[in-house]
């Protein structure tokens, strides 16, 4: 019988590699296994409805409707795929894919909105990205291991060293909004500096004299963030991996991948380019679409976009807390944030810069209150070393505080 993809974690262990290496190629069984693994993938007819819905130029609504929908599947088969080849890789190589692919539907947006120049949509994206990592899957995650443990508890040091970079990622984004107050302030006077910060639309290119400071800080930054997550990546796939392992119990079963390595990376690329169509879709319609509903583009930005990215981290996240595999888990939610905010974010900064995109790390006033108290909120329920369904109640609470503040 096929294992449940969901179930899976998303790091391979090296046993998972070792006992993969049998499995001959099988493109039929292979592609099966991947469009009929998950009960998501009755979504995919889905997928070429939001093709035809932007050749036919229907309505802006009936376009991201139909791409929104697409997305939510492509980033299933995107998880499931990248998990499968990451069991026949090991754990160093698998973790290094993951922690490529992982994050690739919030990537692919980003860049379909940076090619755009809607470099607005770019921040709200990925920080929203980052806070449902921290708020919603972990918070869901704690939760979920209430009805089945008294108490959780978790590697301490590897959480203390995934929360501290996660904070100096934070403190990296809080920097910016700082220099560009003083240097506005010093410059153009306090009424400029209301004036270009007033519901965010100074960010992230304010329209004053602080912007080519903001480009070198970022810039600089970008660089000093990106050297600092290979480091993290070094400390957690080669030096102290042990530390983020879950502990393997007597008498487990070993996965077993159920798609040869070839078929799964033919499959990681095919999907890979079908979700860069489906999201320059997605976010072409977003403008008319919130005209027509009424509502917020910053909350499509950063609530919706983000469920549909992080839909497989969700599920996998919530079921390893269920088992018990907290390291897992906080390896899944927090390490995805870690991946935007100290590697994809930076990233992005600097792909612009050739592009002639003036994006910056500054984000705007109430973003960057928002993420700190976020990240400070799961800084203090991960230094115990514990976790219990009370814990997940009040991180999911801020999340959807913070998802109402936007919405209204």
């Amino acid at each position: 019988m096929p294992n449940n993809n969901e179930n899976a974690p998303l790091l391979g262990n090296g046993r998972n590699g070792q006992s993969s290496g049998n499995k001959k190629f099988d493109p039929i069984g292979s592609t099966r296994y991947l469009l009929l693994g998950s009960w998501l993938n009755v979504l995919v007819v889905f997928i070429p409805l939001a093709f035809v819905a932007d050749l036919l130029h229907w309505s802006a609504a009936l376009r991201f409707t139909m791409s929104f929908m697409a997305i939510i599947p492509l980033a299933k088969l995107l998880g499931d795929a990248t998990e499968q080849l990451s069991m026949k890789l090991g754990q160093t190589l698998g973790g290094l894919l993951n922690a490529t692919f992982g994050n690739a539907v919030e990537l692919i947006v980003a860049i379909a909105a940076l090619m755009q120049n809607q470099l607005r949509l770019v921040q709200m994206s990925l920080l929203g990205s980052v806070l449902s990592n921290l708020l919603l899957v972990l918070g869901m995650s704690f939760f979920a291991s209430g009805f089945y443990f008294y108490e959780a508890t978790f590697q301490m040091t590897a959480a203390q060293a995934s929360s501290s970079l996660l904070t100096l990622a934070c403190i990296t984004l809080i920097l910016p909004a700082a220099y560009h107050a003083s240097e506005v302030d010093s410059l153009n006077g306090v009424a400029d500096l209301f004036k270009s910060l007033k519901d965010g639309s100074g960010a992230p290119n304010p329209p004053d004299a602080s912007l080519k400071g903001l480009l070198m800080l970022s810039r600089g930054t970008s660089i000093i963030l990106l050297l600092t997550y290979i480091g993290y990546l070094i400390f957690q796939l080669r030096t102290h991996s042990q530390l983020f392992e879950a502990d393997v119990a007597e008498g487990e079963e070993e996965e077993v991948p159920d798609m040869d390595p070839i078929s799964s990376g033919v499959w990681l690329c095919i999907i890979t380019v079908i979700t860069a169509f489906a999201a320059d879709v997605l976010v072409g319609s977003i403008d008319e679409t919130a005209q027509q509903w009424k509502i917020p583009k910053r909350f499509i930005g950063l609530i919706l976009l983000p469920l549909v990215g992080n839909a497989a981290e969700h599920v996998t996240s919530v079921w390893m807390a269920c088992k018990g595999k907290m390291e897992l888990t906080i390896g899944v939610a927090v390490g995805s944030s870690i991946q935007i905010a100290a590697g994809m974010i930076p990233l992005l900064v600097l792909i612009a810069w050739p592009l002639g995109r003036d994006l910056t790390l500054f984000f705007a006033n109430f973003e960057t209150i928002t993420l700190f108290v976020s990240v400070m909120l799961v800084n203090l329920l991960l230094q115990d070393g514990r976790a219990n369904y009370m814990e997940g109640v009040m991180l999911m609470a801020l999340y959807l505080v913070i998802a109402l503040s936007y919405l209204v």
